[in-house]
C-alpha cells in the first residue's frame, strides 16, 4: 500500500500577501527566507554565525528557514534571482 507523503509544516515560517510582498519570512519578523539562504548557502555563514549577527533570530528559526527553502527551492531561487534593487523598492520593505 502506497501512501501520500505530507508536506512538512514549517512552524517558524509565514507568508502573507499584505506583508513583505507575500515572501516567506521568519514568523514575527521581517526576515525573509531568501536572506537566510543568501547568508548561509551563498555567503557561507554558519547558522550559528547568523544568529550571532542577527540576535533576534534563533537557531530553530534559521534551520526551519533552510528546511523551507529545500521544500520550496524553485520558489525561493526565483525570489533570489529577481531580488534586485528595483524589485525591492516595489515590495513593502522586506
Amino acid at each position: 500500500m502506497v501512501g501520500t507523503i505530507e508536506k512538512p509544516r514549517h512552524t517558524y515560517i509565514e507568508s502573507r500577501r499584505d506583508y513583505c510582498g507575500g515572501s516567506p519570512v521568519i514568523a514575527g519578523t521581517r526576515f525573509p527566507v531568501r536572506s537566510v539562504v543568501n547568508y548561509v548557502l551563498r555567503q557561507g555563514l554558519t547558522p550559528e554565525e547568523l544568529v550571532k549577527e542577527f540576535t533576534h533570530l534563533t537557531l530553530a528559526q534559521v534551520y526551519d528557514a533552510l528546511s523551507y527553502y529545500y521544500d520550496h527551492q524553485s520558489e525561493i531561487e526565483q525570489e533570489l534571482s529577481g531580488n534586485t534593487e528595483a524589485t525591492i523598492r516595489k515590495s513593502d520593505d522586506c
